[in-house]
């Protein structure tokens, strides 16, 4: 893969809007989706999905920009086996105890050496591995991981339904989502990233629930202000109500006011342990506009005309 920075055409100085900015516009025109007919195009949108991963992730820009890891991810290997492992080179040199360098040609490097693949020669010899010192073998990088970002509509969040992705490499599936993932965490595919010397790497989705017209969320609650007329308020009624899972009948209570709160149980989001929020339905009477009958009976209402209903407050 090549420099991330110029995978995304930004300036090396480029700040996290400007990478944003120019990960989309390029997300945008190279998405699988619109280049059915573009083969070439499915790995340029990895390409470009895996650089915005590396440079937004501020621990790995920061190594990539110091040298420590590759355009994957990777760590670089130590100088003398960029040639024979294909991993690129490693600056021969190393901190002096003084915060100096010591040069190539001077420089003990059994101590790096040690600290480098000693854990792993340990690791694998405990598992049976083939990893022994420098004539020994080292287990096939994974390709890289590829991440993903799914608009998902506020309704569907809601009731986990299932949702279609396609990914880079052309593939798609149905992904079922979970209380976990429209809560934010990532969710993660197994072997659905770039392949490499050592298999796949994972791929992960990072659910967006989209806002809706008339709900809102508050938690894992949904919130809808709800009309009702006059007479159902005053006189009770049982009235259509929407939901995210479809329309229900609610029975609103005789003598309700503006600003009454009816639940209707288990009709919000989901929860990591399995219950569910709830639907909060705010009551908003809803006057006509222009109702004669209307207007001549509150006229004559004089018993009502006398009662102050702001006397609590002082006023």
């Amino acid at each position: 893969m090549a420099d991330p920075y110029s995978t995304l055409g930004v300036a090396r100085s480029a700040d996290e809007a400007a990478i944003k900015k120019a990960y989309r516009k390029l997300a945008k025109e190279l998405h699988p989706d619109r280049n059915q007919d573009n083969p070439n195009a499915a790995a340029r949108f990895s390409e470009v999905t895996g650089a915005y991963d590396l440079l937004t992730d501020k621990d790995k820009r920061a190594q990539y920009d110091r040298g420590e890891i590759d355009e994957q991810g990777n760590p670089k290997a130590p100088f003398g086996f960029g040639s024979a492992g294909g991993h690129g080179g490693f600056r021969a040199t190393r901190g002096a105890p003084g915060g100096g360098e010591f040069d190539s040609g001077s420089a003990d490097f059994s101590d790096i050496f040690e600290g480098l693949f000693g854990g792993a020669r340990r690791q694998a010899a405990g598992a049976g591995g083939g990893f022994s010192g420098f004539g020994g073998r080292q287990r096939a990088p994974k390709g890289a991981d590829v991440a993903y970002r799914l608009p998902v509509d506020f309704d569907d969040a809601a009731a986990l339904k299932p949702q279609r992705i396609t990914l880079s490499s052309g593939k798609t599936i149905d992904l079922k989502l979970t209380a976990e993932g429209v809560a934010g965490t990532a969710m993660r595919l197994a072997g659905q990233g770039e392949e490499g010397l050592g298999g796949r790497g994972d791929a992960t989705v990072t659910i967006e629930v989209k806002p809706h017209r008339f709900y809102t969320r508050d938690g894992d609650d949904v919130r809808l202000n709800l009309p009702v007329r006059l007479d159902e308020a005053l006189l009770g009624a049982k009235v259509k109500v929407p939901t995210v899972e479809g329309a229900v009948m609610l029975s609103v209570p005789g003598g309700s006011t503006s600003g009454k709160v009816l639940r209707l149980k288990g009709r919000g989001f989901h929860r990591r342990d399995g219950t569910r929020g709830d639907q909060l339905i705010t009551l908003m009477i809803d006057v006509p506009n222009d109702d004669a009958e209307l207007r001549t009976f509150v006229e004559g209402w004089t018993a009502e005309r006398d009662r102050n209903p702001r006397a609590a407050l002082g006023v």
